[in-house]
């Protein structure tokens, strides 16, 4: 495309803001529409202003002149239009949907008791003001029943337990963070949320949320036990957000359907973040999409050459408290196939584990709680895919130094 062909993004995220950024610093003339009313912000700092360590100002993002407020409604692929609830309607050269995740909300009786609408004292926790309705609602010795235990879950009992609120983490599968980590990380990160008074729960299904007059007032688990509670937040995860996508009859499996320019079944149209499926990975993650939206603004500039072609991604989360921080990083495969080599490190005493899966000659995962000075050369390594250098033993250097980094 030609530098005076208007790119609209809908979507003000991660990647929204990312991709309209780097356009505008490339010259190309892009409009980004946003329907929250706050300036857009970053997501995944959310927790944090929960916990009271950030303000909301804090995790505001740079994004070029002001995006367009609203909330749009339908795309005329023939047309080359948006259209948006207010009835405007926004012409573009190339449009670029970026409109994220939407949280899972489970099938939980007495969930939507009063229509569309979560009882009072029922929070998700996706959006800024997902956030600054809990932080109203918190208060020392609130209790508060937290349902699932990936790594949204871990982060919201560990803010609600640091500002005082009694919490119950409920997990459905047997252990915390079960697609990031193995078992002894798991272990860790129990270990350091019931240190701040968390009571955590794995093997639990919670089935029903009791109300009384409009607002929560229990929630009962499949076995039968009942838990009073003031407030429940739903932490079940994330979909992609492909309603406009679909309506538009675009090719969505997991979510939109996006080539290595990015590009929907329209040629026209292109996808960046949450709400992608590239090479039949859905990632849910920032960094591919930020590498998306580095991509697609290059293409979009008039790079040919541009192409995302896939994220080698990890995942960090570091959990502070009375207690001290607890630091974890995972990437790769962290369960061993028959086969594999397995060099492990553990101190149950001081909390920290490290452990790495080698197959192959090839790192293809591992996972680090507590102590990370080898993060940076593991992940070079695992990222490279090359042949790591042969020895007599386990390649214990993997886990024992930090390769300059």
């Amino acid at each position: 495309m030609t530098s005076n062909e208007r790119v609209v993004v809908i979507g003000s995220g991660l990647a929204g803001v990312r991709l309209a950024r780097r356009l505008d610093e490339l010259g190309t003339p892009v409009t980004l529409i946003g329907e929250e009313e706050h300036p857009p912000y970053n997501r995944v700092l959310l927790a944090e202003v929960l916990a009271g360590r950030y303000g909301p100002e804090v995790i505001a993002l740079p994004a070029p002149a002001g995006p367009t407020r609203a909330r749009a409604t339908g795309i005329d692929r023939a047309a080359r239009t948006v259209v948006c609830a207010d009835g405007t309607v926004i012409g573009y050269h190339r449009l670029v949907l970026a409109t994220g995740s939407h949280p899972v909300l489970p099938p939980l009786r007495g969930l939507f008791t009063a229509g569309h609408e979560l009882p009072g004292g029922v929070h998700a926790f996706r959006t800024l003001d997902d956030c600054l309705g809990l932080d109203r609602a918190v208060r020392p010795g609130v209790r508060a029943v937290v349902v699932g235990g990936g790594l949204l879950g871990v982060s919201t009992a560990r803010a609600l337990a640091v500002r005082g609120a009694r919490v119950v983490l409920a997990q459905q599968s047997e252990r915390l963070v079960e697609r990031r980590l193995d078992p002894d990380a798991s272990r860790l990160v129990r270990r350091h949320l019931t240190g701040l008074g968390v009571e955590v729960h794995t093997g639990c299904r919670v089935r029903d949320v009791r109300c009384a007059a409009g607002a929560v007032r229990s929630v009962e688990l499949a076995d039968g036990y009942v838990l009073d509670t003031d407030l429940v937040v739903l932490a079940c995860g994330v979909r992609p957000r492909t309603g406009l996508a679909r309506a538009a009859g675009l090719e969505v499996r997991g979510g939109v359907v996006v080539d290595d320019e990015l590009r929907t079944s329209d040629p026209y149209v292109h996808a960046v973040g949450d709400c992608v499926e590239h090479a039949g990975t859905v990632y849910g993650l920032a960094a591919p999409a930020l590498e998306q939206a580095d991509a697609l603004a290059a293409l979009l500039a008039g790079d040919t050459r541009a192409r995302y072609t896939g994220t080698r991604s990890l995942t960090r989360l570091t959990l502070t408290g009375p207690g001290g921080p607890l630091d974890l990083a995972a990437f790769g495969e962290v369960e061993a196939l028959p086969g594999d080599d397995v060099v492990q490190l553990t101190d149950a005493t001081r909390g920290t584990h490290r452990k790495v899966v080698v197959r192959d000659e090839r790192l293809v995962g591992g996972v680090l709680v507590g102590e990370l000075g080898t993060v940076g050369a593991l992940a070079r390594a695992w990222e490279g895919a090359e042949p790591l250098p042969s020895g007599d033993g386990p390649p214990l250097h993997l886990l024992t130094h930090d390769g300059g980094s």
